[in-house]
């Protein structure tokens, strides 16, 4: 298989913070980082796993970003994505250990989150200031201490009603509905991103002699296919006027 020549260029060393799935994937990291804070100390793998995972995906987008070919680039990116996958499942584990709430239809825009708007300051501040000071709605979120006799423990999510029993022993206010939005957003921008650059991979990477060749006997078929097609008309005209001629007579 040829190696892959061409280099990347870009218009911005940052770039990467224009990017949807950037900024859907800081986002994430700080909601993480914001739940496992709430995991008692025997679920330290759990939390080591996830903010590793959290990280993982933001970092490799970065650095994919600034690699000198798009193959490269492509590699760094599929990273991210296994990361993101491994989030998902380790989200899944824990609402089913019981550290993590489920609301069935709650969204992030129950928290008056925004992704959009999350992205424009992002972009606006190139992610130099910290997010719960960047965004109000993140300055609000729950994020109880595991230990009970915190006064923080007695704080109740905004989605949590001492009628109703939580799924988790946590009361942290992003559920696991909430999480798996952001986390199937997020993937599914890097699946454009990925088809976007393989497409452009495909545009610039450079033929073989026979890729010419076919690629050339390509063309002239479709021409000679148009040609033929184009005549044909051309006798289907004619003799639609001959039989006109002949009826006249």
């Amino acid at each position: 298989m040829r190696p892959y020549q061409s280099t990347r260029q870009w218009t911005h060393p940052e770039g990467y913070k224009y990017l949807a799935p950037w900024t859907n994937a800081v986002l994430l990291r700080f909601l993480i980082r914001k739940f496992t804070e709430t995991l008692p100390r025997p679920e330290h793998r759990t939390k080591t796993q996830l903010d590793d995972a959290a990280r993982s995906v933001v970092s490799n987008i970065e650095e994919g970003y600034k690699r000198p070919s798009t193959k490269e680039y492509l590699s760094f990116l599929g990273f991210s994505q296994g990361s993101l996958e491994e989030i998902k499942g380790l989200l899944k584990q824990v609402y089913q250990d019981r550290f993590l709430q489920s609301r069935p239809g709650s969204s992030l825009a129950d928290l008056g989150i925004d992704l959009k708007e999350v992205k424009g300051l992002l972009k606006d501040s190139k992610g130099e200031i910290p997010l719960e000071v960047l965004y109000p709605p993140l300055a609000s979120l729950n994020s109880p201490l595991a230990s009970l006799k915190s006064p923080l423990a007695s704080l109740k999510s905004p989605l949590t009603s001492s009628k109703s029993p939580l799924t988790s022993s946590n009361d942290f206010a992003v559920t696991l509905e909430m999480f798996m939005e952001l986390v199937n957003k997020t993937d599914y921008l890097l699946r454009t991103l990925v088809k976007s650059l393989e497409n452009k991979m495909a545009e610039e990477m450079p033929m073989s002699p026979r890729e010419k060749w076919l690629k050339v006997q390509a063309i002239k078929r479709l021409e000679e296919d148009r040609k033929f097609d184009e005549e044909l008309r051309k006798r289907a005209g004619l003799d639609e006027k001959l039989k006109k001629e002949f009826r006249g007579k």
